[in-house]
């Protein structure tokens, strides 16, 4: 441990703490080579904090944003966080379905958007959706401006006292509609502060956020940068050979995001054998999707770094976070040991504890976990009787108290770190006219960890539809990108059970040998 770290109870506060610890050293930088100081960026914060509260925005105000990873976008939230508004940070990948729900069942005031952004205009489709609420929030495009005040006009800061719900995170989980994770300052400090523990960042480290800062990851990681004093690069958009041209400018020496980051660096990497793509780089880390073995040797092998990977999810920003002092083995084949604050049950189908070795689901207990559902009749199947989160994953744990996930009993397909709700994606494809049934499975993926797969048994007197046919059809329908199908397969009949209940662990291990086949 590198030593002694900062301790505030919200999240402005931890701000002020580094702010005044380490005021000149280098918080944010970018792809432009902008930077910013913590001081400085302190200092934007209550500006653009003044903004908005003369905006109306204050303590408990409902805001979200769909903005991509760049300093404006952590400025804002942190200005955010300074008001004690209620944020809900959505990625940018979603569409009018799931920025709807979300806008509605948090009744947000304000919504920003970066305008056109990537061929895409959020500031259109949050008109449209307003247009059809009763109290629309008003839709401020705030991708390279943000409002500006007087930080003299300032309330004081809102203190953590009775842990205020001032974070929604919606996972689609289980279900077809999304739902939304309540958080608090409190769970995602311990979030962050249990990955800050695991992987020992600290000056002159530089670290990278290339993945959506919308994501649960963001405060996560944020957290990290605060409470150590290190440097974070950001980058909008993740373009491998572009992304290491930026690394290697700022001497990048942490990087990673899910598994699909370690495949792509090393993609990058066979090009130039021999020759370290990132000449700084000592660490990649990331969780959200399944980590192959064989990734963690080849990148260890031909890039000379190694691979601690993670588990977290949005109810849980962090439970278990490989170490750089972890043995290969436990790197390899686990997502590390349970993190600072982090109680760990794996409990079998008779609700006993599971012996080490043996697989069960995987419950989590301590301070980083959320605070219900934004729908509270999710909370009881949530929660066993003892308050320890139920995750819906399958695993085990290891002798040296590592875990290592086997399998998932909610019926989720996890793609580039993001949950997918096959139920979503199979109540829309149901209604294709070309469809007589449909299951959707996820199907092991070396770069996404799972892919997208739609079973479908053909309507009667119909042709069968093509892939084509089918991404066209969700996208018509407001289906965000990452959810679209990217894999079709036709059969004669659904495996079935006596109930005619579809048998998705066949389909799953029939699509898997099949995806492996050599």
């Amino acid at each position: 441990m590198t030593g002694a770290r900062l301790d505030a109870d919200t999240m402005w506060g931890l701000l002020e703490q580094r702010a005044a610890a380490s005021p000149d050293a280098p918080m944010l930088l970018d792809d432009a080579d902008r930077r910013l100081t913590f001081a400085e960026f302190k200092a934007r914060a209550e500006r653009v904090a003044a903004g908005f509260s003369a905006m109306g925005v204050g303590e408990g105000t409902p805001v979200t944003w769909q903005l991509p990873t760049r300093i404006e976008t952590v400025v804002a939230s942190m200005a955010l966080s300074r008001l004690g508004a209620v944020q809900n940070p959505i990625i940018p990948i979603y569409r009018e379905r799931e920025v709807g729900f979300a806008l509605r069942q948090t009744t947000a005031v304000l919504f920003l958007v970066p305008g056109t952004w990537r061929g895409f205009d959020y500031a259109a489709m949050g008109e449209d959706i307003a247009r059809g609420m009763e109290s629309p929030p008003r839709v401020l495009v705030a991708y390279d401006s943000l409002p500006e005040g007087d930080p003299a006009s300032l309330p004081p800061a809102p203190s953590a006292a009775g842990g205020p719900i001032r974070w929604i995170y919606f996972t689609s989980g289980t279900t077809s509609d999304p739902k939304g994770a309540r958080h608090t300052d409190g769970t995602l400090l311990a979030g962050g502060r249990g990955l800050a523990a695991a992987l020992d960042i600290a000056p002159p480290d530089v670290g990278s956020i290339a993945f959506p800062f919308a994501h649960i990851g963001g405060p996560d990681y944020l957290v990290n940068v605060l409470t150590s004093g290190f440097p974070a690069v950001l980058l909008e958009a993740f373009v491998p050979a572009e992304a290491i041209k930026v690394f290697r400018r700022h001497g990048v020496s942490v990087a990673g995001g899910s598994t699909a980051f370690y495949t792509a660096f090393l993609t990058e990497q066979r090009k130039q054998p021999g020759e370290k793509v990132i000449p700084t780089l000592r660490l990649l880390s990331g969780g959200g999707a399944p980590k192959p073995p064989e990734v963690f040797y080849e990148v260890k092998r031909e890039m000379g770094v190694i691979v601690a990977h993670g588990y977290g999810m949005t109810e849980v920003p962090m439970i278990t976070q490989g170490s750089p002092t972890d043995s290969d083995d436990a790197l390899a084949t686990s997502e590390g040991a349970p993190v600072l604050g982090a109680q760990i049950r794996i409990v079998l189908e008779d609700g006993s504890l599971a012996p080490t070795g043996v697989e069960g689901e995987v419950r989590v207990s301590g301070p980083m976990v959320c605070k219900g559902y934004t729908d509270p009749a999710l909370d009881a199947a949530a929660f066993d009787d003892d308050g320890f989160f139920r995750t819906g994953d399958l695993g085990h744990l290891r002798p040296d108290g590592h875990v290592t996930l086997t399998g998932r009993l909610k019926d989720v397909i996890i793609r580039k770190g993001e949950n997918i709700s096959a139920k979503e994606v199979e109540d829309l494809l149901y209604q294709h006219p070309q469809v007589g049934d449909v299951a959707v499975v996820g199907v092991p993926d070396r770069d996404r960890g799972e892919r997208v797969c739609a079973v479908i048994e053909v309507a009667a007197g119909q042709e069968a539809p093509t892939l084509a046919d089918l991404v066209a059809y969700l996208q018509g329908a407001g289906l965000m990108v990452q959810k679209i199908p990217e894999q079709l397969e036709i059969v004669d009949q659904l495996p079935r059970n006596a109930t005619l209940k579809v048998l998705k662990y066949q389909l799953r291990d029939r699509l898997a040998a099949k995806s492996w086949a050599p």
